[in-house]
């Protein structure tokens, strides 16, 4: 599993200095990075990609709605982006399973337009679309049942336990189609002003890893933090750097 981080957590370090805070992650080790806004970032993306060498595996950019998706698969494509994720749907939409199948079709008509541009499409969750019990199972997971081979999951995991799912059991049932994950700590409240870095909160962490083998990519992530963000940053890479170096118990 690769190690992003998702520019939301610094997102008012870009507003005031978007180039020196692309600098000062690159200064902390990252390679890569998730962009959220990816249209609306493009220019300043791209610029630090170019002085950092920072690259964009996957992005966030809303695309489930009424919106013109061309522009947002050639952002994507000029900026290497190959999993672009839609971070966010109307929580009052997973209650309703009519709805969450409406949903899914949307997203397999998305993934069908995206293929042709060589990038996989995928969906982001809250705590919400796993709060929500439909025919016996979390939104979430009824979603992905309904969902093209195609389309990936990038999977909160921290929200998803504020959601109330058991994040090893969710993991498992949903299996390969989870080929990133979010990953943040904290008291598991909905305000996300309680988070703070890996491996200082109540997250199940070393658990979650083991069973998001399917993932490429890690992605560190602060919704808020009370503390210095890049400091943060650092001590989550750095927590969740030495999990990885662990040897893996026998038998697993």
């Amino acid at each position: 599993m690769q190690i992003s981080v998702q520019l939301y957590s610094v997102r008012e370090a870009l507003a005031r200095d978007f180039p020196g805070t692309m600098q000062r992650l690159a200064d902390l080790g990252l390679t890569i990075a998730e962009p959220f806004h990816l249209v609306e970032h493009q220019h300043e993306l791209a610029q630090a990609a170019q002085r950092t060498g920072i690259t964009y595996p996957s992005a966030h950019q809303s695309f489930l709605g009424d919106v013109d998706f061309a522009p947002m698969l050639r952002a994507a494509g000029d900026l290497g982006v190959t999993h672009l994720i839609d971070p966010f749907w109307n929580p009052e939409d997973w209650k309703r399973a009519d709805k969450v199948r409406s949903l899914a079709r949307r997203m397999n008509e998305r993934a069908e337009q995206a293929a042709d541009a060589g990038i996989t499409v995928g969906y982001h969750n809250h705590h919400f679309e796993l709060a929500s019990q439909l025919e016996g199972r979390s939104a979430l997971e009824l979603f992905a049942g309904e969902l093209d081979e195609r389309v990936v999951l990038e999977v909160d995991t921290y929200w998803a336990v504020v959601g109330g799912a058991d994040i090893t059991a969710l993991l498992g049932a949903l299996g390969d189609r989870v080929r990133l994950v979010h990953l943040k700590d904290g008291d598991l409240a909905e305000d996300p002003a309680g988070q703070l870095p890996l491996g200082e909160g109540r997250m199940p962490l070393e658990q979650t890893l083991s069973a998001a083998r399917a993932a490429a990519y890690g992605v560190i992530e602060f919704d808020a933090y009370a503390g210095d963000i890049f400091e943060g940053i650092a001590a989550s890479r750095a927590h969740l750097r030495q999990l990885q170096q662990r040897p893996e118990p026998a038998g697993i």
